[in-house]
C-alpha cells in the first residue's frame, strides 16, 4: 500500500503532467525509485533524493516541508527564495469577486435559512470510477455538506465527479464547496470556479481555452493582456491557478457527453464535475471514466431530515401542532409523497409554497396520489406562491423566457441573446435610419420638403434590407457577444480586422450604390419635368466607391481597437450590459467623423478627377461634409442595431418583443425582481432559472 509519501508524490508529479519516467530523468534519479516510492515498496527515500524530487517538481515551501515530513526528516528543506509572481495579485482580485459572488448567491437562495438541507453522498459504484492506483489518497469518500472540501483533498489526483439526479443538491454542493475552499485562506489552493457545462461544445473548442473565454466572459478584467502573452485568463488556467468546479455535465448538448468526456480526458486538470448519473453512466459506457478521477453520488433525504428541517421553516400552526406534522407523519408511512420529498429542490419548492407564503397549508399535499402529480403541483404553484396576485401577468413573460432558452439549447438568459431575426434587425435599421435621414435633412436644409420624405423613406428601407442582410451573414460566422473595448490599436491587423473591413466594403458600396440611385429617384419623383440622365449612373458608381472604401475603413477601425477593458463590475448582468453600451457608443462617436473627414476628401478627389474629364461637377467642402454627416450618423446607427449585442438587446429586449407582448417594457428591472424572489439565480453576467426543472416546466406550460 502508498504511503503518505508516496501519494504526495504522485500527486504533485500528475499534477505537473509527467509521468514516472520523465520525473526520475528530471531528478537524476531512478525510475524505479520513482515507481517504489509511489507504491510504497520504498519506504526510507534519501535526504538527496527527496530534495532532488522536490525540486524536480518545483514545489512551494510549504510543500517541500509537507514532502520532507511525509519522509519522515527532520531536516528542514532547502527553501527556494521568493519569487515575483506576476499573477498574485490577479489571483487575489480573483478569489474576492468569486467568495462576494457565492455567498450573496447562498444568501439569495436562503440556503442557512433556517438551515441548510443535509447533504450526503457515498462512493460512487465501481463502473463510474477510475482505479484505485490513478487515483490516488484514502479510500473514504462518505461525506456530508460540511466535509466536502475535505473529502475532496482525499483524492489524490483531485479530480472528483459528484453524481446525483435531479434536484439533489449538486448545485448547493458546488457553491459550499467554492466558499469552503476559499475559506481556507491556504494560499497554494487554486482559486474555484463554477463553470456551467452546458455552454460548452467540445468540438469547437477545446477545454483550456473554453474555461479561457468563460472566465473572461464573468470576470472581463481577465481579458487583459497576461504574462508571456495571451491574457490573464489563459495564465491562470495555464498555470492550473484555477480550479475549475464544472457544474452540468448532463447539460451539454445531446449527443456530444462522450466527446466531451473524451476532451476532459485529454487533459490533467484538478477539477470537480457534476453530472446526473443517467447522462454519465451513458458516456462512461461509451468511451472510458474520467481518468484518474474519483465519483460519489448524493443520497437522498430521510424521514428524519425532513422532520428536522421542515418543522423549522414556520411557525405556522395546526390542530396537530406544527403544519408540517401531517405531512410528515405520511412520509414517515411511505408512499407518493416519502417519493418526492427526497430530493432539496422539491423540499424547497414545498417550503416556499407553504412555509413562506401566508394561507397556504401544506396538509393540500395530502390530497394527491401519484409522485408525477405532486411534482407538477408543487412546479405549478411556486409561481403563484412568489408572485401573488401578478402571476396571471409574468407567467407568460417567464414561460418566454423558459422557452427561448430552451429553444436556443442552454439555461443561460443572456441579455445579448434575445434574438437574431435578421427581418425584425432589418425593420429597426430602416425605421431607425430612414427618421434620423428625415431629421438630419430638416435641420441641414432648414425644413421638410417632397423630395426629402421621399429620400428618407427610401434610403431606409434600402438601408434595413442591406443591413438586416448583413446581420444574417455576420451571425451566421459568429455570433454577437458582448463588446468589452477601448481605444487602444492592435500590434497587427488579425482576421476578424479583416473580416469586418471587406464587410464594410460589400454593404457599404451596396449602401453608396443605392443613395445615388435613390437620391436621383426622389428627386426625379418630386420634380415633374426632369428627365433621367447618364449622370445618375455616375453618382451611382461614385457614390457606391466612396461609401464602400469609407465603410471599409472604418469597419476595419473598428474590429481594431476592440480591445480588453478593465471593467470589474461587469461581473454582473447590469454591469456588463452598461460596459458594452459604453463601448459602442464609443466607437460610434469614433465612426461618424472619420467617415465624413473621409467622404469629403474622397468626394473632393473624385470631383476633381470628374471635373479634368469634363465632366460637369457640383461639389463644395459644405456639401460633402453634409453627406458625410447624414451618411456617417445613418450607417452607424445601423451597425450598432445590426453588430453588436447592445443593439441586438435595444431591438429586441426594449423594443420588439415587449411590443409584442412577450415581455415586459422595464426588462431589467424584471429579471432582477424575479431573482430576488428567487426564480431565476446569477451565474456570473446571465441569468438561469432557478432550477432546470423549473425551466422545463415553465417552457411546456406556455
Amino acid at each position: 500500500m502508498a504511503s503518505q509519501f508516496g501519494l504526495l508524490l504522485r500527486q504533485w508529479r500528475q499534477r505537473a503532467g509527467l509521468s514516472q519516467e520523465a520525473l526520475a530523468h528530471r531528478a537524476a534519479v531512478g525510475t524505479r525509485t520513482v515507481r517504489g516510492l509511489e507504491t510504497g515498496e520504498r519506504t526510507d527515500p534519501r535526504m538527496g533524493t527527496v530534495r532532488a524530487l522536490a525540486d524536480a517538481l518545483e514545489l512551494t515551501g510549504a510543500e517541500r516541508v509537507e514532502l520532507f515530513s511525509a519522509a519522515g526528516r527532520d531536516e528542514p528543506p532547502v527553501l527556494e527564495p521568493a519569487r515575483f509572481d506576476p499573477l498574485l495579485e490577479t489571483v487575489e482580485t480573483l478569489k474576492v469577486a468569486i467568495e462576494a459572488r457565492w455567498r450573496r448567491e447562498e444568501e439569495q437562495r436562503q440556503v442557512h435559512d433556517p438551515v441548510p438541507l443535509p447533504v450526503r453522498w457515498e462512493a460512487a459504484p465501481a463502473a463510474l470510477t477510475d482505479s484505485r492506483t490513478n487515483i490516488g489518497g484514502e479510500a473514504a469518500l462518505d461525506g456530508r455538506l460540511d466535509q466536502v472540501v475535505e473529502v475532496y483533498r482525499r483524492v489524490g489526483s483531485r479530480r472528483l465527479v459528484v453524481l446525483g439526479r435531479a434536484g439533489s443538491g449538486k448545485t448547493v454542493l458546488t457553491t459550499r464547496f467554492v466558499l469552503d475552499l476559499l475559506g481556507a485562506h491556504n494560499p497554494a489552493d487554486p482559486v474555484p470556479v463554477i463553470f456551467g457545462l452546458g455552454a460548452w461544445h467540445p468540438g469547437r473548442a477545446g477545454l483550456r481555452d473554453w474555461l479561457a473565454e468563460q472566465l473572461t466572459h464573468d470576470h472581463p478584467f481577465l481579458a487583459a493582456p497576461g504574462p508571456g502573452g495571451g491574457t490573464l485568463a489563459a495564465a491562470l488556467v495555464d498555470s492550473q491557478r484555477v480550479l475549475p468546479v464544472l457544474d452540468g455535465f448532463d447539460e451539454i448538448a445531446a449527443g456530444l457527453h462522450r466527446a466531451a468526456l473524451n476532451a476532459l480526458n485529454t487533459t490533467t486538470l484538478p477539477l470537480l464535475l457534476t453530472s446526473r448519473v443517467d447522462e454519465y453512466r451513458d458516456a462512461v459506457e461509451g468511451t472510458d471514466v474520467l481518468t484518474s478521477a474519483a465519483a460519489v453520488v448524493l443520497a437522498d433525504l430521510t424521514c428524519d431530515d425532513l422532520a428536522d428541517y421542515l418543522p423549522r421553516t414556520t411557525r405556522k400552526t395546526g390542530p396537530a401542532g406544527n403544519v408540517w406534522k401531517p405531512v410528515l407523519d405520511e412520509v414517515r408511512c411511505g408512499g407518493p409523497l416519502a417519493q418526492v420529498l427526497t430530493t432539496p429542490l422539491m423540499v424547497a419548492l414545498a417550503r416556499r409554497i407553504y412555509s413562506d407564503t401566508p394561507d397556504h397549508d401544506p396538509a393540500a399535499l395530502l390530497g394527491l396520489h401519484e409522485p408525477d402529480e405532486i411534482e407538477r403541483h408543487l412546479l405549478s404553484s411556486f409561481i403563484p406562491a412568489v408572485y401573488g396576485s401578478d402571476t396571471d401577468r409574468v407567467r407568460p413573460w417567464l414561460g418566454h423566457l423558459a422557452d427561448h432558452v430552451t429553444r436556443l439549447g442552454m439555461h443561460d438568459v443572456a441579455w445579448w441573446r434575445f434574438g437574431t431575426s435578421s427581418t425584425v434587425t432589418g425593420l429597426a435599421v430602416g425605421v431607425v435610419v430612414g427618421f434620423a435621414d428625415l431629421v438630419l435633412e430638416a435641420v441641414l436644409i432648414g425644413g421638410l420638403i417632397t423630395r426629402g420624405v421621399l429620400f428618407a423613406v427610401m434610403i431606409g428601407l434600402v438601408t434595413g434590407l442591406l443591413f438586416g442582410l448583413a446581420h444574417r451573414f455576420a451571425v451566421r460566422r459568429t455570433p454577437l457577444e458582448p463588446v468589452r473595448t477601448r481605444l487602444r490599436l492592435r500590434g497587427r491587423a488579425d482576421r476578424r480586422v479583416w473580416s469586418r473591413g471587406l464587410l464594410g466594403v460589400a454593404f457599404g458600396g451596396a449602401v453608396g450604390a443605392a443613395y445615388g440611385l435613390v437620391r436621383a429617384l426622389a428627386y426625379w419623383l418630386a420634380t415633374p419635368g426632369v428627365v433621367m440622365t447618364a449622370g445618375v449612373l455616375v453618382d451611382v458608381v461614385v457614390f457606391g466607391l466612396v461609401f464602400g472604401l469609407g465603410a471599409g475603413l472604418v469597419f476595419a477601425v473598428v474590429a481594431a481597437l476592440e480591445a480588453p477593458l478593465d471593467v470589474r463590475s461587469a461581473g454582473s448582468p447590469d454591469g456588463l450590459r452598461e460596459a458594452n453600451r459604453r463601448a459602442v457608443l464609443g466607437l460610434v462617436g469614433m465612426m461618424v467623423p472619420v467617415f465624413a473627414v473621409f467622404v469629403i476628401g474622397a468626394t473632393g478627389i473624385v470631383a476633381s478627377g470628374l471635373t479634368a474629364l469634363r465632366f460637369e461637377v457640383l461639389w463644395s467642402p459644405t456639401t460633402a461634409f453634409a453627406l458625410g454627416l447624414v451618411g456617417g450618423i445613418g450607417g452607424g446607427l445601423a451597425y450598432v442595431l445590426s453588430l453588436t449585442a447592445w443593439g441586438q438587446w435595444v431591438v429586441f429586449a426594449r423594443v420588439w418583443l415587449p411590443l409584442t407582448g412577450k415581455l415586459p417594457w422595464r426588462l431589467p428591472a424584471f429579471l432582477d425582481d424575479a431573482y430576488r424572489r428567487g426564480v431565476l439565480r446569477r451565474a456570473g453576467a446571465v441569468y438561469q432559472f432557478r432550477h432546470a426543472r423549473l425551466q422545463e416546466h415553465l417552457a411546456r406550460s406556455r
